[in-house]
C-alpha cells in the first residue's frame, strides 16, 4: 500500500483492510522495529488522524458521565444523594435544574471515581469579562502559556 495521508472514505477503508491483513498475516507477534511493524504503526497513525477529523466523538456532559457511572455501579439517585446534599438536590442536578458545585464535583470524583475532566467538561457558564480578560492577557507568563497551546479557550 502507498502510505499517504488518508483523505477519502475509500482510502480509509483500504487502510483498515491493510491493518487487518498485517495483523492476521502471521501467528507470531509483530516486531515493532521490523518493516511490517513500522508499516503497521504508520498506517495506524494515518487512520487515527482521519478518524479524529471525520469521526470525532465529543466527551459526555458531566450529567451523562454521572448517569453512566450510576448505571455501571447499579446505583439509584437515593444511593448517591449524600454526594449532592440530599435527594431533592440530586434530582435537580440530574434533571439539569441545578449546576454541580465544587463540593459535589469533588465528592463525586472521590466516591464514584469519575475523572475530574469529565465532571467539569463543557461548562461554559464561567467566562471572564472583556476587561478582566484583557488584564490577564497583559501578563506575559499567562499570555505565553495560552499562546503555547492554541486550542486553549480563553473566553
Amino acid at each position: 500500500m502507498n502510505n499517504k495521508i488518508i483523505k477519502t472514505e475509500e482510502e480509509y477503508n483500504m487502510a483498515c483492510e491493510r491493518v487487518y491483513e498485517i495483523i492476521h498475516s502471521s501467528n507470531k507477534p509483530i516486531n515493532p522495529n521490523s518493516e511490517t511493524g513500522e508499516e503497521l504503526e504508520l498506517i495506524s497513525l494515518l487512520i487515527e488522524n482521519f478518524e479524529k477529523e471525520h469521526y470525532s466523538i465529543e466527551p459526555p456532559s458531566p450529567i451523562d458521565a454521572i448517569k453512566f457511572r450510576m448505571e455501571q455501579m447499579n446505583l439509584k439517585q437515593s444511593d448517591i444523594a449524600p454526594l449532592f446534599g440530599g435527594k431533592t438536590r440530586v434530582s435537580e442536578v440530574l434533571n439539569g435544574k441545578r449546576h454541580l458545585t465544587l463540593k459535589m464535583i469533588t465528592l463525586i470524583h472521590k466516591y464514584l471515581e469519575i475523572p475530574l475532566e469529565s465532571l467539569i467538561n463543557g461548562n461554559t457558564n464561567y467566562k471572564l469579562s472583556t476587561e478582566n480578560r484583557r488584564q490577564l492577557l497583559q501578563i506575559n507568563s499567562i499570555s505565553a502559556s495560552l499562546n503555547k497551546n492554541i486550542n486553549t479557550a480563553i473566553v
